[in-house]
């Protein structure tokens, strides 16, 4: 049986620790994919720690498909496909010149953000009237740096971060970026918004189907995709979170053609309620044609219309030599506000308050209905993390029928189909997405109320 050293007076909790040193070993081959590992009991008692410890770190490589759990036998690891040696990025021919649920307004620190407002009036006066740099104020870009590296553990020069107004003004920045000509293969079901900007913008765009790991590979090489812009930390709607075998198969369809791109949409990341977050798929790219983009639309509000884009470097010259002359569209005095935001420690004070809130709440929706008589006739899916869930209910009731009693009633939900392709086969009519966190304690009742009379046909 294999021994780490694990340190408990490392900050780094042991549970985590023996995580990294499990999940190198998977990586590198050492713990050969099929192979079946040590039993909690058994592992826990030769490493002398905590069965929880172990258990732990077990659930988060679980979480991240490093491991797969067989019913009275154990853990195994997954086999992980190989991925290529990385293409370089080819050479750019010159380019020619809510939909998802949002945090609850509620929850915002509004006496801190006013404080920072009038700090960056008194302090910064001058700079405030000077030219805003293309990609955003160097200051902003210095703290999103410094929160992805406390956060995700990402290690990204300021100099790759480009600040925008909102994630459609950087989609529309990726569009001429990456060319019109590209085909661009988005999730279905996927967000709606998306896909209509890049049909806007003459891009050419195709559905990839999804199974229960993500993008289905065979579906992605059939549609002729050159740009793939997806969630894989927890798409929306279904909830998915890309495991780390598909994760790998995807960064090898990246990495057989030189000419592909790969849009990671990280947009809820924040918001995970069991284990650690997901690492990125930036952060294993080898491939330099990673793009990872991220707004603070879901963690602050949708009215703070500041999104980023982080470029791999290659393309960060083309932006620069083909699209340098965009003003940033994001005022100097909210780039200095959120700037201190961040710096200040407050902005990840605010995420762990809004995820103990929703955490909660989630928990009071799941055992309240576990309670209910027609529980069993509602499955929810997704629900780890994010600020939406997924319910797949037992009803006789066509998915047109289904909006209507629920838009009526105010729930803030919608039939998964709604954000389906238009012409793709529609799914299960009772599959809704719930914006569970758009609701209060007291208003969970009145929800499953409406859940029952939804699938009361089912015992009739």
């Amino acid at each position: 049986m294999r021994t780490y050293a694990l340190d408990p007076a490392s900050p780094v909790p042991l549970y985590e620790q023996l995580y990294r040193c499990l999940k190198e070993d998977l990586l590198s081959g050492v713990i050969a994919g099929g192979e079946k590992l040590p039993s909690k009991r058994a592992l826990a008692e030769n490493l002398n720690v905590s069965r929880i410890t172990v258990e732990n770190a077990y659930q988060q490589l679980l979480t991240e498909g490093y491991l797969q759990s067989r019913p009275r036998s154990g853990y195994y690891a997954e086999v992980l496909e190989t991925l290529p040696q990385p293409v370089p990025p080819p050479k750019m021919e010159p380019a020619v010149p809510q939909e998802a649920p949002s945090p609850s307004a509620g929850q915002f620190p509004f006496s801190v953000w006013a404080r920072l407002m009038r700090s960056v009036l008194l302090d910064s006066r001058e700079a405030l009237l000077r030219p805003v740099p293309g990609q955003g104020l160097p200051e902003l870009r210095a703290a999103i740096a410094g929160m992805l590296r406390r956060s995700r553990g990402m290690e990204v020069p300021p100099e790759q971060i480009l600040i925008g107004a909102g994630a459609e003004y950087l989609y529309n920045i990726l569009l001429q970026l990456l060319g019109r000509t590209c085909v661009f293969a988005l999730e279905n079901p996927g967000h709606r918004k998306l896909r209509q900007v890049y049909s806007a913008g003459g891009a050419c765009v195709r559905p990839v189907e999804l199974d229960e790991s993500g993008v289905d590979l065979q579906s992605l090489i059939a549609s002729g995709a050159d740009v793939l812009h997806i969630s894989p930390g927890h798409q929306f709607p279904t909830g998915i979170v890309t495991p780390i075998a598909r994760r790998r198969q995807l960064m090898a369809w990246l990495g057989s053609r030189p000419d592909r791109f790969l849009i990671e949409d990280d947009y809820d990341s924040e918001f995970r309620f069991a284990g650690k977050v997901i690492p990125t798929m930036a952060s294993m790219d080898v491939t330099g044609r990673v793009i990872y983009l991220n707004t603070f639309s879901k963690t602050i509000s949708p009215a703070l219309r500041i999104s980023y884009l982080i470029l791999p470097p290659a393309l960060l010259e083309r932006y620069r030599e083909k699209l340098g002359f965009y003003s940033c569209t994001v005022p100097s005095f909210e780039q200095l506000t959120l700037a201190r935001f961040l710096d200040e420690g407050y902005f990840e004070k605010h995420v762990s308050r809004m995820k103990r809130r929703y955490r909660l709440l989630r928990q009071q929706f799941l055992a309240a209905l576990e309670g209910c008589a027609f529980g069993q006739r509602v499955q929810v899916l997704g629900d780890e993390a994010g600020l939406h869930m997924l319910l797949r209910l037992q009803t006789p009731l066509p998915a047109g029928d289904l909006a209507r009693q629920l838009q009526a009633a105010g729930v803030p939900a919608s039939p998964l189909e709604r954000y389906q392709f238009p012409g793709t086969a529609p799914k299960a009519p009772g599959e809704i997405v719930l914006n569970y966190a758009e609701l209060s304690e007291a208003e969970i009742p009145r929800v499953l109320a409406l859940l029952e009379t939804l699938t009361a046909g089912e015992d009739s």
